[in-house]
């Protein structure tokens, strides 16, 4: 079994791009599903911005509206609302409500609990959506030609998911949209399949750190004020679960078997380790998945059960303050 292992490790190196390894013969799925969600991010944009129609808005709330004049006029009535009231320039909070932003009061109280998907499809505004397209790009058409559309949709779907329930058990009296909590949920199923799937990695410690410094730092922008770090948290825990769960690779000699000389057996696809992980994880995400929803039906306020997390969605300096609600 050893050399079966070694032959495996060594054909790998061969086909090593950007520090990851996999069978050559393995063939590479086409990236549809990510552009599609591209598409869709920006396409919910710009119905945002028709619905928004920032000259009537700014028209009925008449001269007492003291935030300026739209941006961008020449687009009509999918120009962006006054820098002060939001600098991402986008539709206001209230066009976002309108079209499924998260909202604890309306997912507990007035059984909106779609908000809890849709929220991931709109976006605060045109720098919000770049950023995030830009990242699904990088990060999501990667996977998606390694393992298929089918688990990088569940992931990146259940992620957002995620990040929307852990974030409306500790913000109750402000919006959130965006997808950032499902392209944590893809940082975390990177994470977790280099580790699942370990040795037929090279430069594994190289990778590793790699993708520990990528999260550390996209978490640490979370503690800056009005960013939604429940999101980013509970998104990126629901993909690393997931990544144990749907992306582990089979042993070498398991693919090869048919081609490995008479008396030379793999008996099971996956390695020991593989399975503990699978199974572990499953069942934490079950736990993780029941308990957050019976505790936001509930109407559990999360900062009452654990008064610290409140430092990790913003944590006040000198230069800001932070809306703990």
């Amino acid at each position: 079994m050893d050399d079966v292992e070694n032959r495996g490790e060594k054909s790998n190196r061969s086909s090593a791009t950007s520090g990851y390894t996999y069978d050559d013969r393995e063939s590479n799925w086409v990236s549809w599903l990510i552009p599609v969600f591209v598409v869709a991010n920006i396409a919910m944009f710009v119905l945002e911005m028709y619905f928004n129609n920032c000259p009537k808005n700014v028209k009925n709330r008449g001269f007492s509206y003291g935030n300026g004049n739209c941006v961008a006029k020449f687009l009509g009535r999918f120009s962006f609302q006054p820098l002060r009231e939001n600098p991402l320039f986008g539709p206001s909070s209230s066009t976002l409500e309108k079209l499924g932003a998260l909202n604890w009061d309306k997912v507990v109280h007035q059984h909106q609990q779609w908000r809890l998907i849709s929220c991931i499809w709109l976006h605060a505004g045109v720098i919000h959506l770049l950023a995030n397209m830009l990242s699904l790009v990088f990060i999501g058409i990667r996977l998606e030609q390694q393992f298929g559309f089918v688990r990088i949709g569940i992931i990146y779907l259940l992620s957002g998911f995620g990040g929307s329930v852990l974030s409306s058990l500790f913000i109750r009296n402000r919006i959130s949209v965006g997808a950032s909590g499902a392209l944590f949920g893809l940082l975390g199923a990177m994470l977790s399949e280099l580790i699942t799937n370990w040795s037929i990695y090279s430069n594994k410690i190289a990778a590793l750190l790699t993708l520990v410094v990528i999260v550390v730092i996209n978490l640490a922008v979370g503690i800056l004020p009005h960013v939604d770090n429940f999101a980013h948290i509970g998104g990126f825990f629901t993909g690393l679960l997931l990544g144990f769960i749907l992306l582990p690779r089979p042993q070498f000699g398991w693919i090869e078997r048919h081609n490995l000389p008479a008396g030379v057996r793999v008996k099971s696809k996956y390695k020991g380790y593989q399975y503990v992980l699978w199974l572990i994880s499953l069942v934490l995400l079950i736990a993780g998945f029941t308990v957050g929803l019976v505790m936001l039906f509930r109407g559990v306020n999360g900062y009452e059960r654990c008064h610290w997390c409140r430092y990790a969605s913003c944590v006040p300096t000198s230069k800001w303050k932070c809306d703990e609600t």
